[in-house]
């Protein structure tokens, strides 16, 4: 966790330098991202809220995000990173919004992609989605890797 503390707390400090503020709706990272990033003191100047979208319940009841949203999206692509990062942002009024969906093991998912496999998106002032493939079926590992490139990807569109 030190490794996501750090991170957060370099992410937390430019938020509230510059005044703006984050959403996170995750997947295989089961709310570590939102955890790290509610472990920094301060967060409640620029965390705004979030939640752990796993299921299709949860993508219609907390991601509001329907059916006819979904039409030539599948769930663990950078499409539907990009629109759990973008609905997170809608939803809870923020300046960024952060996602992550994937495929944490010791299995693939239902879509054919492999163990380790997760898609992340930032959705603010620059858009952007990416891929990680850790090629490892730890199941515990991926939920760590993923909460890492998660707030990587958050880092580096601040830079921006």
């Amino acid at each position: 966790m030190a490794r996501l503390e750090s991170m957060a707390a370099e992410i937390g400090a430019k938020l509230k330098e510059r005044g703006e503020t984050i959403a996170v709706f995750e997947s295989s990272s089961g709310g570590l991202v939102s955890a790290a990033l509610l472990a920094v003191p301060g967060a409640s100047r620029y965390y705004q809220g979030g939640g752990v979208i796993y299921t299709q319940a949860a993508r219609s009841e907390l991601a509001r995000i329907g059916e006819e949203d979904m039409r030539g999206i599948r769930s663990s692509s950078e499409p539907y990173a990009q629109l759990l990062a973008g609905r997170a942002r809608t939803i809870f009024g923020t300046d960024w919004g952060l996602a992550e969906t994937g495929a944490a093991g010791p299995d693939g998912n239902r879509y054919g992609d492999a163990p380790g496999h997760s898609c992340l998106a930032v959705s603010g002032a620059i858009d952007f989605a990416e891929t990680l493939e850790t090629g490892d079926a730890d199941r515990e590992a991926n939920m760590w890797r993923f909460a890492e490139a998660a707030l990587d990807l958050m880092r580096r569109a601040l830079a921006f």
